[in-house]
């Protein structure tokens, strides 16, 4: 896939003066930016309203809840957009497996665009497979990876502060481990509803093609699959060279220290936020 250079076209947006912005960040963040200097940071660069991506993974762990207690058939996870990507193209066998149900990044973008209305929406993902998935989308208008953050960090001369400052809106903690494989099992709420041999957890492009080519469908209720090493932490446009294991760590410290905090009932993600919104697809 070509890499996208969204740079220019956000820099645009943020000196305008006429145009507000709101930008989501992937809870892997913490990986490549430090919490909660990262919020400042991007306030300093121009965003008007800070928030992150967890809680419109909340909002779409409610969809495969309720979708997987009522299905008889394998379902696969279509929260990674490189595993649709291929299926679609290498696996069509499987398209109707996937779960036709809106990314965590999608479901985010919708909830913003309603909240915020007007707001220019951007998303700063670990992933540039997300820069197709939201041009396939109304909801999510530029994405910048972590590496295109970066730099415009240093060619604005943004420096880490140590002001504490929350998220504007929407703060969610436990779905804060979602960019670890497997996240989305383990905070969707399925116990009692898929039982654990019913479910297989992988993560690696290699290792997803090989359960596609096992006939998964005879054995497991539900995959939840990500192409990259460890999940969304091994993303290909993550700046750190940290292994896997320190990297889940982060994320995990970043977990606890979200839990500690007191937040105001004003910030945090509440359901009714997200009322009249459909988060369900007709298909891929």
């Amino acid at each position: 896939m070509q890499k996208e250079d969204n740079i220019k076209k956000v820099e645009k947006i943020l000196k305008d003066n006429k145009k507000k912005s709101v930008v989501m960040l992937a809870p892997s963040f913490v990986i490549d930016f430090s919490y909660p200097e990262i919020i400042s940071m991007l306030k300093k660069l121009g965003f008007d309203k800070i928030v992150e991506v967890t809680f419109g993974a909340k909002m779409i762990n409610r969809e495969y809840h309720d979708i997987l207690k009522n299905s008889k058939e394998m379902k696969i996870s279509s929260v990674c957009p490189g595993v649709v990507d291929f299926i679609r193209n290498k696996y069509p066998q499987y398209r109707e497996n996937l779960i036709k149900v809106d990314s965590p990044m999608v479901a985010m973008g919708k909830i913003c665009k309603k909240t915020y209305k007007r707001y220019k929406v951007v998303f700063i993902s670990p992933c540039d497979f997300k820069k197709k998935e939201a041009k396939e989308s109304k909801y999510v208008d530029y994405v910048l990876d972590f590496g295109e953050l970066d730099r415009l960090f240093k060619k604005e001369e943004i420096k880490s502060s140590k002001k504490k400052i929350h998220f504007d809106k929407f703060y969610n903690d436990y779905t804060k481990i979602y960019p670890v494989s497997g996240g989305l099992f383990k905070t969707a709420h399925l116990k009692g509803i898929v039982k654990k041999r019913q479910v297989k957890i992988k993560d690696g492009f290699s290792d997803v093609i090989k359960i596609l080519k096992k006939n998964p469908e005879k054995k497991y209720k539900f995959l939840d699959v990500t192409f990259c090493p460890g999940g969304c932490i091994g993303g290909p446009c993550v700046i750190s060279d940290k292994k896997i294991k320190k990297r889940k760590k982060d994320v995990r410290d970043y977990l606890n220290k979200a839990k500690r905090e007191d937040i105001p009932e004003s910030r945090k993600g509440l359901i009714e936020y997200a009322k009249g919104l459909n988060f369900r697809k007709t298909g891929f």
